[in-house]
């Protein structure tokens, strides 16, 4: 393939308008979800979580829940006191707080009962004696306040990452610049709904073996953290992710209710089903980070970029999860799209008394991108330059390497600037508002203002000042539009990868797995690790081995996510899978499809080379009546090789990266967006439209 996306021969499934191999099951009702799960005997789990954002646990005492009757068992953090959590550097979750509270609905207790009623009633007779602390809220408070301290563990107060990262000679592009903007903005953070809420069932049979169906994103790492927490061998725990309801990355981490529900399984020797409500997924959260930004950005008066330096402040809330991933990519793909030759980064993370900021659709890179994109409009409107002209001009170049040692492939941004300016008659409508002579704004953010400058502390190297404009129009005067008065049309891009370069575990063992098996009838299994949450990847994996193998995607059969029957997979999330997985089932194909070959080959005496697959047959392409068809291809090869099985796997190249926080930011590739909003907003109301 080339950078534009252009492979060699056309394309026969690929790309065509399949119908998804699980639409049927789905639209009929016949998917079983995890909650859909019920086995003999189960046990219903409710989860008692705190009232309080920040409070030392002094007494639980659940006697007058174990005495009702129907309950068969009560849980409470002395049962599970080892900390797990998704990295490696965030150890720092318990499955039940043992001391300490740290958010309104931090989990305390559990109860395992006869249903779901008698769960529900028994764990409301749980008590729990508290001593209050004072309470950690924003950004600025987890900057400025050192005690009580959320965590006793990161750099100092409650701060849990600081990074701070320079890549060329930064000031000196700054005095380069014809231009120099500075700019604060606030992004308010939001989180995932999906369709499913997160459920879990577990099952300790009499081999003292665990299996585990959960609605989760990253079997595998949930596998590590039932080995780790509950203490019994990774060979004693099946992980299976059951078909997701959507994910988003909210259900990317090792969650409390699935070790809870695991050891109350153990504990009792009968199932245990643990679906959370709609309130408590919002508990589980992993949302985006609440993030305060400043900019400096210089320009040249073509727009070109001399010089940028950003600083972030995620607002992290009570517990570690993706966070320190999630603060260096803050900063990371900011110079994936326009050429930034000069680059400095600082950013830190704070505790808050809030539920777990996470992973949620793009892992840190949407609230920098917004905050770049609309400085962009505001020195594009400073220089007169038209912000798509501007931005078109200036992208990263394929095939190079950018100052933070991000090797980009092919980049396919301009194409997407050049439709959407094409497609929304962008030049017959955009224009800068005519101004005043002299006409400054009111502050650099306009309407998008924020809270005052985080003030200095324990943090002060790190504290950001207020915003500067730096001769910036007012864009609120009248002057000769295209648009009528009321009307607007504006411009973003974007960027993110395919994948992480790096495991969240480093080693050099494969990310993606796939193993490939055909039967005499002509079907083909393919098993691998992925979960399809909603993103299609099941059928996206049946299209690319239909398409090495000549076959229709609908005579393959995907199997994913169990721990025991398919190869290891990292979990769907970066937008991995098509690219990572994808890869490891081309492989395995082509191994697949070589042995198929060799056996037709020599069954018609014709050249290797000259064997094709295509519409379910193996065929001389020089006489294409002359052929088998697919399943007589594999009974061929069975005869000759033995039992048709073939394995591929995937392990992306190393970033040219050597520094502290290299890990963050490489991928294969890198995917690129770009939209246009036309916009009304009525002048009377404010309602935009």
């Amino acid at each position: 393939m080339d950078n534009n996306g252009n492979h060699g021969k056309p394309l026969k499934v690929v790309g065509k308008p399949f119908r998804k191999v699980d639409a049927r099951a789905k639209c009929t009702g016949q998917t079983k979800f995890a909650d859909d799960i019920f086995l003999p005997r189960m046990l219903s789990c409710k989860i008692l979580r705190s009232h309080h954002p920040h409070a030392l646990i002094k007494n639980i005492d659940v006697s007058k829940a174990l005495g009702t009757p129907g309950v068969v068992a009560v849980i409470t953090g002395r049962d599970l006191p080892i900390p797990y959590g998704i990295l490696p550097v965030s150890q720092d979750e318990l499955a039940l707080c043992i001391d300490k509270v740290r958010f309104i609905g931090d989990p305390v207790a559990a109860v395992a009962a006869i249903d779901e009623d008698v769960a529900f009633d028994a764990m409301n007779l749980i008590e729990v004696t508290y001593e209050r602390l004072n309470t950690i809220s924003s950004i600025e408070e987890g900057v400025m306040i050192d005690e009580p301290r959320i965590h006793e563990y990161g750099e100092g107060g409650n701060v849990h990452k600081k990074v701070s990262l320079e890549f060329g000679e930064v000031e000196e592009g700054f005095a380069e610049a014809d231009l120099i903007r500075e700019d604060t903005f606030f992004y308010e953070g939001n989180t995932h709904l999906p369709m499913e809420q997160h459920a879990a069932v577990a099952h300790f049979d009499s081999d003292q073996k665990l299996t585990l169906w959960s609605a989760t994103q990253t079997p595998h790492y949930v596998h590590r953290a039932l080995t780790k927490v509950l203490e019994i061998p990774a060979s004693h725990i099946r992980v299976i992710a059951t078909p997701n309801g959507g994910g988003f990355g909210g259900k990317s981490d090792p969650f409390n209710h699935e070790i809870i529900v695991s050891k109350l399984a153990m504990i009792t020797g009968r199932p245990v089903k643990c679906t959370l409500t709609r309130e408590e997924v919002f508990y589980c959260h992993r949302g985006r980070h609440p993030v305060l930004m400043h900019v400096k950005t210089g320009v040249k008066k073509d727009g070109a970029i001399t010089a940028m330096h950003f600083k972030s402040f995620l607002d992290g809330g009570a517990y570690g999860s993706y966070g320190v991933a999630s603060t260096f990519y803050t900063g990371a793909l900011q110079t994936v799209t326009y050429e930034v030759p000069r680059y400095k980064f600082d950013g830190l993370r704070v505790f808050t008394n809030k539920p777990p900021c996470g992973p949620k659709r793009g892992h840190g890179t949407p609230q920098p991108r917004y905050a770049l994109e609309v400085q962009l409009d505001k020195i594009a409107e400073e220089l007169s330059l038209d912000p798509a002209e501007m931005r078109r001009a200036h992208l990263v170049k394929p095939n190079s390497i950018t100052a933070n040692y991000l090797r980009i492939g092919s980049m396919g941004l301009g194409a997407c600037i050049d439709k959407i300016v094409a497609g929304s008659d962008w030049k017959n409508k955009f224009s800068w508002p005519v101004t005043e002579p002299g006409a400054v704004a009111t502050g650099s953010n306009g309407d998008l203002s924020v809270p005052g400058a985080v003030a200095t502390g324990s943090n002060g190297d790190l504290s950001v000042p207020g915003a500067v404009a730096t001769g910036s129009k007012d864009s609120s005067t009248n002057g000769n539009r295209k648009l009528p008065y009321g009307k607007g049309i504006g411009i973003a891009c974007s960027s993110y990868i395919c994948g992480a370069g790096l495991p969240i575990y480093w080693n050099n063992m494969p990310q993606s797995g796939v193993q490939l098996r055909l039967d005499r009838q002509g079907g083909v299994c393919v098993m691998c690790g992925s979960v399809d949450i909603g993103q299609g990847s099941d059928s996206i994996l049946a299209y690319i081995v239909a398409e090495v193998l000549g076959i229709d995607p609908f005579d393959i059969r995907v199997v994913t996510a169990d721990t025991d029957l398919t190869p290891v997979d990292l979990g769907s999330y970066s937008s991995r899978v098509t690219l990572m997985t994808g890869n490891a089932a081309i492989q395995a194909a082509e191994r697949a499809r070589e042995l198929l070959v060799m056996a037709v080959a020599e069954k018609l005496g014709a050249p290797i080379e000259n064997i094709s697959l295509a519409e379910r047959r193996v065929f001389d392409v020089e006489n294409p009546e002359v052929g088998v068809s697919f399943a007589e291809a594999v009974v061929l090869a069975e005869s000759k090789f033995g039992t048709i099985g073939t394995v591929g796997s995937y392990t992306p190249p190393r970033s040219p990266g050597r520094y502290k926080g290299a890990g963050v930011g490489p991928s294969r590739a890198y995917c690129y967006s770009a939209a246009i909003a036309e916009v009304d907003v009525d002048a009377s109301t404010g309602i935009v439209t």
